[in-house]
């Protein structure tokens, strides 16, 4: 019997089942189309249907990787400077399933950045989500929790921050656990706030618990 767009639809699900759970093991330099083939016990002769060429292995396991991203749960917070450390937080290896994509992610940019059509569309990729970082950092300066400045700047900063983090916390687990992951978070957007403002009220007179008269 002639197979129906249903089969077809099926098995590639299977294989991109197969494609990630390669990479979840192996990361980027693992993945080869024998690899994909022995994870899905198949022939490497099939594979070539869906991937003619090594690279288009590799794009279709990126897109996996992006779908996957996008569909992580994201932290729900109200308008300023909340959803601004929501979204550095949805960043972190905070959980298992997040250190396992971000662990893909860190890998693949060798592979990225060796294929010029790659390397843009992750330019584009990191472009965007600096766009949506300013958008959420530009809210939190019109409600006055961050001082006011460019936020372009301020998006930029953020996400070198946090992608730095997240590469430190992959590497040494130990020395950079979930709870201190988002302490630093803290730490950095505390330091972004604008210093709180100062009492119009005169000091009070240490020793005396009253404050000088305005003669002196």
């Amino acid at each position: 019997m002639p197979r129906t767009r249903g089969d077809h639809e099926a098995r590639r699900r299977e294989v991109s089942e197969a494609v990630w759970r390669v990479l979840a093991a192996r990361g980027f330099d693992g993945l080869t189309l024998r690899a994909v083939a022995v994870e899905l016990g198949a022939t490497t002769g099939l594979l070539t249907h869906y991937f003619p060429a090594k690279r288009d292995l590799v794009a279709h396991a990126l897109e996996l990787l992006a779908e996957r991203t996008a569909a992580r749960p994201r932290r729900a917070a109200a308008e300023g400077l909340a959803a601004v450390r929501a979204a550095l937080l949805d960043i972190l290896p905070l959980t298992a399933e997040a250190a396992a994509s971000n662990r893909i992610w860190v890998s693949s940019w060798d592979t990225a950045l060796a294929d010029p059509g790659l390397s843009e569309e992750y330019a584009r990729r990191y472009a965007g989500g600096r766009a949506r970082l300013r958008e959420r950092i530009a809210a939190a300066q019109r409600l006055g929790e961050l001082p006011p400045g460019a936020p372009d700047r301020v998006a930029e900063g953020a996400l070198a921050f946090v992608l730095g983090l997240v590469v430190q916390a992959l590497f040494d687990p130990g020395a950079f656990p979930p709870g201190h992951q988002t302490e630093l978070v803290d730490g950095y957007l505390a330091g972004l706030a604008p210093p709180p403002a100062e009492s119009a009220d005169p000091p009070v007179s240490p020793g005396t618990g009253t404050r000088p008269s305005a003669g002196g």
